[in-house]
């Protein structure tokens, strides 16, 4: 085969399409072939596209294009673009995002895990309490083994609102664990409202608090935000929009 043909045979075993394959001699020179592959090829990958979306729990979330840079009175917005490069996804790199309620935290988080999955890898977005809870309530060593392999299959593992609840001994050390089996191999992305010294809130009495932040932050990039909750500021408005809506409407009826 020339290599043009050869390549649209190669394209064809990949995709499986073995009717096409059977009956290659008869229409390798059909010109309407490539056009046939390069349709498959789209549609299996927009389906694998959706399926690995909807398999990442990641949900309904705003587009950063819609985040409000000036808000924050702490924020480096290069640190945050060179994040959506997603470099620090082929180094098996973790990435701790810390700052106060309502700054943003889970809205990159979702779209850094959007990005991912839009790029070709697999990704699970879920809170620290949804993971924590459904580990802590598996029964049998097997059972658990199972639940843990969910959590350290995806590339990237994205936990939300870390320091929003405090959990127990037993919390943290499956947290401990997740994190030393995806350590050095996958990344494993967290948001939290506590800096790391107050993780001893969240974790009262566990004994594996200081190890748990020297392997998550061993290889890490911390991304430092400040400033007064953007939902406050929004619900605010949204407030004083309906107040003035409000009067508007009185103004009109008397």
């Amino acid at each position: 085969m020339t290599p043009p043909a050869e390549l649209l045979y190669r394209r064809a075993q990949k995709l499986g399409l073995y009717g096409l394959l059977n009956n290659w001699q008869e229409v390798a020179g059909e010109p309407w072939l490539e056009e046939l592959i390069n349709r498959e090829e789209t549609g299996r990958n927009q389906r694998s596209l959706e399926r690995r979306i909807q398999n990442s729990k990641i949900g309904r979330f705003k587009p950063m294009a819609d985040f409000d840079y000036a808000w924050p009175t702490q924020i480096d917005r290069e640190q945050i673009d060179d994040l959506f490069s997603l470099t620090w996804l082929d180094e098996a790199t973790n990435v701790v995002l810390v700052g106060p309620n309502g700054i943003g935290k889970s809205m990159m988080a979702q779209n850094l895990a959007y990005q991912a999955v839009v790029r070709g890898a697999t990704a699970l977005f879920l809170t620290a309490s949804e993971m924590l809870n459904d580990l802590a309530a598996q029964e049998g060593t097997s059972s658990l083994q199972r639940r843990l392999r969910r959590y350290c299959a995806p590339a990237l593992l994205a936990i939300d609102e870390i320091g929003y609840l405090s959990y127990d001994n037993r919390h943290a050390d499956l947290l401990f664990e997740v994190v030393t089996l995806r350590y050095g191999h996958k990344s494993t992305l967290i948001t939290t409202n506590k800096t790391f010294s107050e993780w001893n809130d969240v974790f009262p009495s566990a004994t594996c608090v200081v190890t748990l932040v020297d392997r998550l932050i061993h290889h890490a990039e911390i991304v430092q935000l400040d400033g007064e909750s953007y939902r406050l500021k929004e619900a605010k408005e949204q407030m004083a929009r309906k107040a003035k809506e409000r009067g508007t409407r009185r103004r009109q009826r008397t």
